[in-house]
């Protein structure tokens, strides 16, 4: 199998764990190279996530850094294996930037999602056309080939509502947005009532934040809260002009904090829905 294109999320929180175990033994790459008869090039690369471990390498190095714990080895094979693993977005590798394949799979694996959204709604939310109205404004100089391959990657993230055992994606959504009238009245109006629907799902949980709440702790913009299962970080997600970046708890606590004070200032779920409902029947009038 071929090696990684991109640097990525899971591969460099593995690397920092090997590289963490080698400094706490007091071992140089040197020493680690000549246990696994390898140049020491290559195990720095290992620890930088430039390339996925096998799992022979991987347990070596565990051996050789005194690793016992039954569990602990589990959640570093688990987590080398995660490296490695190919999910359903590599069939748009050529339309999904790398940055955003992380954002996927943290998707993908999580447990729980918290979300502040303030400008459109979260792309698990969106409907069809809502979606291609938001990335053709967004991408202006795409074909419509291209963005006919972006609305259905988007469309494809959503079936992990679905799943057996889907995340619980607690939303907050500003009251902007749902004003927002994108893609027209008519597909504005659509999506709203399909919002609605989407806060019946029993791991579904969303909040307006009205225009009477004034001045609130997120001034930046949308985010995002992963928690996934034992042996992984938190993660904190935000977009910039420059990029996204990812923020790995305890930092990723910032946000947490940022989501509890906007919370705070929010319509209950029932109230957000029958706020919602209303809006829509505004826009169809």
């Amino acid at each position: 199998m071929a090696a990684v294109k991109w640097v990525t999320l899971r591969s460099q929180w593995l690397g920092q764990q090997l590289r963490d175990l080698r400094e706490a033994n007091g071992l140089i790459l040197k020493d680690a190279a000549e246990y696994l008869q390898r140049d020491p090039g290559t195990v720095s690369r290992f620890e930088t996530g430039g390339y996925p471990i096998r799992r022979p390498d991987l347990l070596a190095l565990l051996d050789l850094y005194g690793v016992a714990d039954p569990r602990r080895r589990d959640e570093f094979v688990r987590l080398s294996q995660e490296v490695w693993k190919k999910g359903w977005w590599d069939g748009y590798a050529e339309e999904v930037a790398g940055a955003f394949v992380d954002y996927v799979w943290l998707e993908s694996r999580s447990r729980e999602i918290w979300g502040f959204d303030g400008m459109r709604l979260p792309g698990l939310f969106q409907t069809q056309r809502y979606a291609r109205a938001v990335i053709a404004a967004v991408e202006y100089d795409a074909d419509e080939a291209q963005i006919d391959r972006w609305v259905e990657f988007r469309m494809g993230r959503q079936k992990i509502l679905e799943g057996e055992n889907p995340p619980r994606f607690m939303s907050i959504i500003d009251e902007s947005v749902l004003r927002r009238e994108i893609g027209g009245r008519e597909c504005q109006a659509e999506q709203l009532c399909h919002l609605a629907d989407q806060a019946a799902r029993p791991n579904v949980e969303i909040r307006v934040l009205p225009f009477r709440a004034g001045a609130h702790a997120c001034a930046t913009g949308a985010f995002r809260i992963f928690t996934l299962g034992e042996g992984f970080p938190g993660v904190g997600y935000a977009e910039t002009p420059k990029g996204a970046i990812y923020v790995e708890s305890p930092d990723s606590e910032r946000f947490v904090r940022m989501y509890d004070e906007l919370r705070k200032l929010t319509l209950g779920p029932e109230e957000s829905t029958e706020f919602i409902v209303a809006t829509a029947e505004e826009l169809s009038r």
